[in-house]
């Protein structure tokens, strides 16, 4: 992990990009490499639920009831979250915020501790390649070992390399039709918050249909500069 310093400060990154675009790998290894703490939003709202704190009885109380989770205490429990002590060498916000007000209000969040939005990463993607990468996903249902029809076929079809179990798993979403509609409301979603970030001076964009090690390099460059 790199090593803390006075020329430092608290990072906020935010990783946007659609289904199979890789943030989650990314997230980690950017958590391994700076020590920053990637959170997320339904790990949030699970972690407040469970400690039972007011913003955490809040959102209980609205999901018992079967409704979404207002912006108001998204915001009350991400700020709970942020006064934790790992939470001091900066985080990667993943899942938030979705929306342009979500954006504004975590802006006001941050001003609150003279903290700011440092990158906003865009997660470039091919939509016709993250439809053949993801529809083509399947994992071993006795150990979980990940397999692609084109990228990582099993040496045997459809016998694990690893264990030997011929029980084969595929998502259920995970097919053509609906990768391409995800993507579609993504770009749908996403379009008003690219704008916002370029407006406001923190959109970086990354191309990510490169390797992993590659696209991690690149991210590093931004995270490292976004702490000093």
């Amino acid at each position: 992990m790199d090593t803390a310093n006075s020329a430092t400060k608290p990072a906020v990154l935010i990783l946007l990009g659609p289904p199979g675009a890789g943030k989650g790998t990314q997230a980690r290894m950017l958590e391994e490499k700076f020590g920053l703490v990637q959170l997320s939003t339904g790990d949030l709202l699970r972690a407040a639920v469970a400690a039972g704190t007011d913003a955490g009885k809040a959102a209980k109380a609205v999901m018992e009831a079967g409704e979404l989770v207002s912006d108001e205490i998204v915001i009350a429990i991400l700020r709970d979250r942020l006064r934790d002590e790992d939470c001091a060498r900066g985080v990667i916000l993943d899942g938030f915020p979705r929306t342009t007000v979500q954006a504004e209000a975590l802006d006001h969040l941050l001003e609150e501790s003279g903290q700011k939005i440092n990158a906003a990463i865009s997660l470039e993607v091919e939509d016709a390649a993250m439809v053949t990468r993801i529809s083509g996903r399947f994992t071993c249902g006795s150990c979980g070992e990940g397999y692609h029809d084109t990228f990582k076929p099993t040496t045997v079809s459809d016998v694990c390399d690893k264990c030997g179990g011929t029980d084969m798993i595929r998502r259920a979403d995970d097919n053509a039709e609906t990768v391409a509609s995800r993507l579609e409301a993504y770009h749908a979603q996403t379009a008003p918050l690219i704008a916002y970030f370029d407006r406001h001076g923190v959109l970086k964009s990354v191309n990510a249909m490169g390797g992993i090690d590659a696209i991690a390099a690149e991210l590093a460059t931004i995270a490292e500069a976004a702490r000093h």
